[in-house]
């Protein structure tokens, strides 16, 4: 990944608040919290969009929790091995702490039927936000294609389909999913200027 945009890293406090923030606010599950990353990291200049979207690819291919992957990853490269734990503490500790208070809140009125149908919307807004955050990825790096040519963009909206269609329907792993198409990209879109000899080989033939 390239390094960040910032001038000077950020201070540790700024990065364990900022992640704090994400922490209280992540409800609705892992895609409020992705959403919520991503606009932090974006608003404050911490990572391009084109950097995100690598990031979030990067952890997608090893094993463990995503959103902890991520934050590490960020966290490592805003301020290394400090910025891993303020970041990593920030989004923990106080979403842990009110998760702890909201299951012992929630075994109590979980029956109410007020609660049963607000956590019926909860499911369809959850899926809403993960559209959101993928058309707010997607837009850069389409954009980014489409300036390189029309072939370029038709190539990516066919990975990007292609992969859709292979999670929903050919219930394909994400690890499986993400080798193949980056396999597919590097093939289909390798750039022809590696085939082309230098100007100078040229005009000695």
């Amino acid at each position: 990944m390239t390094a960040t945009t910032h001038v000077s890293p950020p201070r540790l406090w700024d990065i364990f608040f900022s992640w704090a923030s994400v922490g209280v606010q992540s409800f609705g599950g892992g895609a409020s919290t992705l959403y919520l990353i991503h606009r932090m990291c974006i608003s404050r200049g911490w990572l391009s969009e084109a950097e995100f979207a690598r990031a979030w690819a990067l952890v997608r291919v090893a094993p463990g929790i995503n959103l902890i992957k991520l934050t590490i990853l960020i966290g490592h490269q805003l301020r290394g091995a400090a910025g891993i734990l303020a970041a990593v503490a920030g989004l923990l500790l106080p979403s842990a702490s009110i998760t702890v208070l909201m299951t012992a809140g929630f075994a109590v009125v979980r029956e109410w039927p007020l609660v049963r149908t607000a956590l019926r919307g909860v499911m369809p807004a959850t899926v809403g936000l993960s559209l959101a955050l993928g058309v707010e990825m997607a837009r850069p790096l389409l954009g980014h294609a489409h300036r390189e040519g029309r072939t370029s963009l038709l190539i990516h909206v066919g990975i990007l389909i292609g992969a859709t269609l292979a999670l929903a329907v050919g219930q394909l792993s994400p690890i499986v999913v993400l080798v193949l198409s980056g396999a597919l990209g590097a093939w289909l879109l390798r750039s022809p200027s590696a085939h082309v000899p230098p100007a100078s080989d040229r005009t000695q033939r």
